[in-house]
């Protein structure tokens, strides 16, 4: 019997490398592995539909569920995620020392809706009192999807063919919350700098208090390839599954080294301590604290129209977590 082909856009990640060189096939699937940034997938998705399978905005994907009419359904597989303290940025002369002096000033934002900026909004309001409202954002792109803020959310475009990180430098906006380090950071402006600079120490205790990783993407099936095929999504999962798991037991091999990083070892041996064996998690059991966190986020900050729960994300087959996918351990 033929193989059902299906193309799937995601970016260049290591663990899907397998996926990618089709070391790593799904049963029944030939899949079709379209080496995209995640910028461009997202808004080839969400406006034309374009792939069978693709990497997805976390927050964009929810949003969609809340108002019962996503086109997609997501499997428990997360191929970007990252702790955001070191993300944010201020202006030295605006006189911000601690979060709560962001209170009342004018901070950039990429595009509000994006999953970086809800976790970071859910950060200052929980972690430091600083409540969306109390801000007034400036937006540097058009949303994705278009969708109307609450009443009391002061937003602005940014002037067109303008950066943030330059207004940031110039002192146009007083702190910007980013997804990458602004191109005036990486130039050394004295301008600008790090909120925490102490970032790494701080994402850690956060955390261990917590035990949120903020996840960035997931992988979404379009609905309609789903509805005709619904085995496709275990599969996908449990061959996402065992590329993840493949890649990391060559991260392990640290003697001789896959990413170039002089202590990698010890990097490891510490994200392990802290976060677990399985230091880059998929699944429901060890990441549902990150994803309910940003369920509440994006309920609490007028992205979703009511309040979900895990289970209404994913496909059902999905929800109950597997063991690593040739039987081989961490």
């Amino acid at each position: 019997m033929a193989r059902l082909r299906l193309s799937f856009a995601c970016g260049p990640y290591d663990r899907m490398a397998a996926i990618r060189d089709g070391s790593i096939q799904p049963d029944g699937i030939e899949l079709t592995y379209l080496n995209l940034q995640p910028a461009e997938i997202f808004w080839r998705m969400l406006q034309y539909k374009e792939f069978d399978v693709s990497e997805m905005s976390l927050s964009n994907y929810t949003t969609l569920v809340s108002g019962g009419n996503a086109p997609f359904i997501a499997i428990p597989v997360f191929p970007s995620r990252v702790f955001r303290h070191g993300y944010f940025f201020i202006n030295t002369k605006a006189g911000i020392e601690s979060p709560a002096d962001l209170k009342g000033k004018r901070g950039g934002v990429p595009e509000y809706s994006m999953t970086a900026a809800l976790y970071m909004r859910g950060l200052l309001q929980h972690e430091y009192g600083v409540k969306p409202n109390e801000i007034d954002w400036v937006q540097g792109r058009a949303d994705r999807l278009g969708r109307k803020l609450p009443p009391d959310i002061r937003l602005t475009q940014a002037p067109a063919g303008t950066e943030l990180g330059d207004l940031l430098e110039r002192g146009e906006i007083d702190f910007l919350l980013t997804a990458n380090n602004p191109f005036s950071f990486r130039r050394g402006s004295p301008n600008v700098k790090r909120l925490f600079p102490n970032y790494a120490e701080l994402e850690k205790d956060y955390y261990r208090r917590t035990k949120i990783y903020p996840i960035m993407h997931t992988v979404v099936i379009r609905r309609d390839v789903y509805e005709r095929d619904p085995w496709v999504a275990l599969n996908l999962y449990q061959a996402f599954n065992q590329s993840k798991d493949r890649a990391m037991r060559e991260l392990l091999d640290t003697g001789s080294p896959k990413a170039p990083f002089a202590w990698l070892q010890s990097m490891i041996e510490e994200e392990q301590a802290i976060i677990g064996k399985d230091w880059f998690p998929y699944g429901i059991d060890q990441n549902r604290p990150t994803i309910e966190a940003a369920l509440q986020y994006t309920y609490e900050q007028g992205l979703s129209d009511r309040l979900l729960k895990v289970e209404d994300l994913f496909a059902p087959a999905c929800l109950r977590d597997i063991p690593l996918g040739d039987g081989q351990k961490l």
